[in-house]
Formats: C-alpha cells, sequence, structure tokens
C-alpha cells in the first residue's frame, strides 16, 4: 500500500509540474528553428515562473518515485505514475481554465484503463533490489539506439507527431533513470560509500539530464494531448521491460495473456482516438494566456 500511495503521489507531482512547465512553454514564442534558437527559447523559458514552479514539482516527484522504488519493483511503480494521464486533465483543465473536449477525455480513460487492465491481469512481481551484474551494458545501448532513433525521425516530422516522438523519447530516457536510481537505492544499505564508489549514482545524473532536455523539446514541439500519453505509457511499458531485464521481476502469462492484450487493445484506441481528437490541433493548452490579465500586449508582442 505504501508504494502505491508513494507512486500515485509522484504521479501527482509529476503531472503539475508537466503542465505548469507546458503553460510556460506555451507562452513563449517559439522563435524558428535551428539549435541557437532552441537554446534562446530554453533559456527564455526558464525564467518563467510557471516553469520555476514546474521544476519544483518535478523534483518533489523525483523524490516520492525514489522513495516508491525504495520499497516496491519498478514494474509496479513506473505504471502505477500512468495515473499521471488523468492528473494531467485534472490540473491542466485548472491552469489553462479550459476543459479538454469529450474525445480527449475518453481517449485519456482508454488509455489509462487498458493500462489497468494490463498491469492488473500481468502482476508484476518484485525482483532483485539491484540489477543483475553485467546487463546494463546490452540494455544501455538499446535504450541508447532506441532514443537517437526517435529523435531523428521527429526531425521529420513537426506538431502533434513531434511532440508524441520527442514525448517518447524523454519516457524511454525517464524509464532507464528510474530503473538506475532504484539500482542507487538498492546500494543504500550497504552505505554511503557503496552508493558514491559506483557508476549508476552518476549515470542517473546524466541521463535524467537527457531526460529533461527532451522533455523540453517535447514541450516545445506540440501540445500535452500529443506529448503525455507517449511520455506516461511509454514510461511504464519500457520500466515493466527493464524490470525484467534487469532486476529478475516477472510478469504472469498462461490464461492471463487475454486480458493482457485486450489492456493493449484499449491503450491502442485510445491512442488512435487521441489522435484524433480536437485537442492534439492545440485547442486545450493552446488557450494558455490568452485568456488571463496582459494577454493582449503578449500577442501584439509575438513575430508576425
Amino acid at each position: 500500500m505504501l508504494t502505491v500511495v508513494l507512486a500515485l503521489l509522484a504521479a501527482l507531482a509529476n503531472a503539475a509540474a508537466s503542465v505548469l512547465q507546458r503553460r510556460a512553454a506555451a507562452d513563449e514564442p517559439e522563435g524558428g528553428p535551428g539549435l541557437r534558437q532552441a537554446v534562446r527559447w530554453l533559456v527564455h523559458v526558464l525564467r518563467r515562473p510557471h516553469w520555476v514552479a514546474g521544476a519544483g514539482m518535478l523534483a518533489l516527484s523525483t523524490v516520492l518515485q525514489a522513495a516508491a522504488l525504495g520499497v516496491g519493483s519498478l514494474a509496479l511503480v513506473q505504471p502505477l505514475m500512468a495515473a499521471e494521464l488523468l492528473f494531467t486533465l485534472a490540473v491542466g483543465s485548472l491552469v489553462f481554465h479550459r476543459r479538454p473536449d469529450l474525445r480527449t477525455w475518453l481517449a485519456f480513460v482508454a488509455l489509462a484503463l487498458g493500462l489497468s487492465l494490463f498491469l492488473t491481469a500481468a502482476a508484476p512481481t518484485s525482483g532483485r533490489s539491484t540489477s543483475v551484474p553485467g546487463h546494463w551494458w546490452p540494455a544501455g545501448a538499446a535504450l541508447l539506439a532506441l532514443v537517437v532513433l526517435l529523435v531523428i525521425v521527429s526531425r521529420s516530422v513537426r506538431g502533434a507527431p513531434r511532440a508524441a516522438l520527442l514525448g517518447l523519447a524523454s519516457a524511454v530516457s525517464f524509464a532507464a533513470t528510474a530503473a538506475l536510481l532504484k539500482d542507487v537505492t538498492g546500494l543504500i544499505p550497504d552505505g554511503p560509500g557503496a552508493v558514491l564508489r559506483t557508476w549508476p549514482l552518476y549515470a542517473t545524473a546524466v541521463v535524467g539530464v537527457i531526460a529533461f532536455l527532451l522533455l523540453q523539446a517535447a514541450f516545445r514541439a506540440g501540445t500535452l494531448a500529443a506529448s503525455q500519453p507517449a511520455l506516461t505509457l511509454g514510461d511504464a511499458l519500457t520500466s515493466v521491460a527493464l524490470g525484467w531485464a534487469l532486476f529478475g521481476e516477472q510478469i504472469t502469462l498462461g490464461a492471463r495473456v487475454v486480458p493482457e492484450v485486450i489492456g493493449i487493445a484499449l491503450m491502442g484506441a485510445g491512442s488512435v482516438g487521441l489522435a484524433r481528437a480536437p485537442s492534439v490541433g492545440g485547442g486545450w493548452d493552446g488557450a494558455r494566456a490568452r485568456d488571463g490579465p496582459g494577454s493582449r500586449t503578449r500577442k501584439a508582442s509575438r513575430p508576425p
């Protein structure tokens, strides 16, 4: 029960972080393509109060997530954070002062229900507290190749597809960060020296920064309705795979394959519904500051 509570609180904090940082990103003019413009955009957005508040919530989410991983399995904690989907809608409705359309709600619910059904049927078990020696290198190479491929493909598209691809790349990176963090928490009983002498602590910081930068790129590319499902579900499913490959966590097969397949089908249906929802075009979080005071001035200051 403690694992579930900590994971859900982490999901709520993470959803608040995503909404607040997307709010800051939506207020900042994109400024054109190119690395220089992207860096300038990032420097500007980092100064916005909504982004700073989102960063605080992200830090809180990391602490709660580490606590959950310290007492529970990777394959349980990360998928539980799929509740972030619904938390995102609730928090986003308050921040953007605009309710998502019914189709978006139904798509998000289908995604969440599908993942819940899959995880209930799969019933992931606890494994090792630290990873199996030697398993990180092939797993790390596969994750790196997947992230690089997603980023390359994202450069050929714009709008919602790009946000979804970058969200998925960020999800894979966040799942890797969570797996590394679980390795670190597993070493804590051996004392501070054991933690500081091993590479997972430093790899967690590096991969976490990469995941963070990819997340900001996803926010810049498109709406939360496009990036958040890929981010949340990609994180959950990648974590299940890493839990099995690195920590010996198992999922139930046999007769339970049927509800697992139904869960996956629901997730697919939710993804298709979301791709066709009006919110993906920017109708939901595209409202951003236009409804607030001073919006006319901000709008006039944007370049044509």
